[in-house]
């Protein structure tokens, strides 16, 4: 290339040379010709050679100071990308960076990771799901993965969050991995946020069982008490409820690959985290701002005493004993041991059938030939003169 610049310059510096001429033979413009010329005449053919296309000034050009603010964002959180940091450095400098320009000063510091490509499946069908339209419509529950800490202490974290807003409700070592522990907490944070209108988890213990009807466990139930309806994710599909998936995937990269000595250790990790994910890390869904911005109290307060079921005339009212029992026309049948101490009501459907309903959810019937408890088809409890 040199070489062919050399050659046109010293063919355009002879007498009477055409330039025009000489830009068609080389194949370039007339622009293009006199600047190779030009620079010649002042430079010698050695000025002929390539040329940085760096601008001379950059009145744009990020400081010293600035790059180490950005650089120290990225310290403070590894697993923030760009966009995110940019809020940050804008939020804290007062300027705005693009997306690209973080990113190409973060890697020429060496501080961004290398990905394998990421490969692209067809995404399967997934069940209908309430959609969140304000704070405390649903709640998503689920246990994280375990891990051990430095002293060998297991730590399996209950993590509870908003749908609307995001926000990470708690991220709570339980001491022991009985319902009352789960319960206790779950009822703390009933106390502190109020309640929701709908709880989403997946079907494990001790949130749904196999064997119960309509999967109720002795928690779940309480929650149905509560006027708090359910919703699982279908078995072994976890993308039912991605969203709190990609929250266990933050929790994973950013505390569980930091262990600490132990499990108080690992608990104040935790609430830091949440604080951070709450209050600090800006989100991408929510347009850049922070859960803690869009989420507020629910205006349904947990009640002082254990609510009382009513189910209004038509229903003959059963409490079912600790055994699961209930006692109808001298016959002792087995409802569920999952709602024991609470009552539920009984109506006639026909001759040969009673429905048996617990709150707003129609849990089974009675055939009155067989004596026999078993599922029923879903039936909307609106259409029963029941409360929702």
């Amino acid at each position: 290339m040199i070489e062919q610049r050399r050659k046109f310059v010293q063919r355009a510096v002879a007498a009477g040379a055409n330039l025009s001429a000489l830009c068609r033979e080389f194949g370039i413009t007339r622009k293009t010709g006199r600047l190779w010329r030009d620079r010649a005449r002042r430079e010698g053919l050695q000025a002929l050679a390539d040329r940085s296309r760096r601008p001379l000034h950059s009145p744009h050009r990020l400081q010293e100071e600035e790059v180490c603010h950005l650089v120290m964002l990225k310290s403070a959180w590894p697993n923030w990308g760009p966009k995110k940091l940019g809020q940050l450095f804008a939020e804290n400098l007062g300027r705005k960076l693009s997306r690209s320009t973080c990113h190409r000063v973060l890697k020429a510091c060496g501080l961004v990771a290398t990905r394998k490509p990421r490969v692209r499946r067809p995404v399967s069908v997934t069940v209908a799901a309430r959609v969140a339209r304000e704070p405390n419509d649903v709640w998503t529950i689920d246990y994280k993965g375990w891990w051990r800490t430095a002293d060998g202490s297991r730590c399996e974290p209950l993590t509870v969050r908003d749908a609307f807003s995001r926000y990470v409700l708690c991220a709570h070592l339980p001491p022991n991995g009985r319902t009352e522990s789960v319960e206790a907490e779950i009822n703390r944070l009933f106390r502190q946020h109020g309640l929701p209108k709908v709880i989403k988890s997946d079907n494990g213990v001790p949130f749904a069982s196999t064997q119960g009807p309509l999967g109720l466990t002795r928690l779940s139930a309480s929650w149905v008490a509560l006027g708090i309806h359910l919703e699982h994710s279908r078995p072994a599909h976890p993308q039912d409820n991605g969203a709190h998936e990609r929250l266990h995937r933050d929790i994973k990269f950013e505390v569980e690959s930091q262990r600490q000595v132990d499990a108080k250790a690992q608990q104040t990790a935790l609430e830091v985290w949440r604080r951070e994910h709450n209050e600090v890390r800006p989100h991408e869904a929510l347009g850049g701002r922070r859960p803690a911005e869009l989420y507020r109290r629910s205006p349904r307060a947990l009640p002082r005493d254990r609510p009382e079921l009513g189910y209004g005339p038509g229903y003959l009212v059963r409490r079912v004993v600790p055994t699961g029992n209930i006692s109808y026309q001298g016959h002792s049948l087995f409802i569920s041991t999952a709602l024991a101490g609470w009552d539920v009501g009984l109506r006639r459907l026909d001759e040969n059938v009673v429905e048996i309903w617990f709150s707003h959810l129609l849990v089974g019937e009675l055939n009155l030939q067989t004596m026999r408890f078993g599922s029923a088809p879903s039936r909307s409890a609106k259409a029963h003169g029941l409360a929702a």
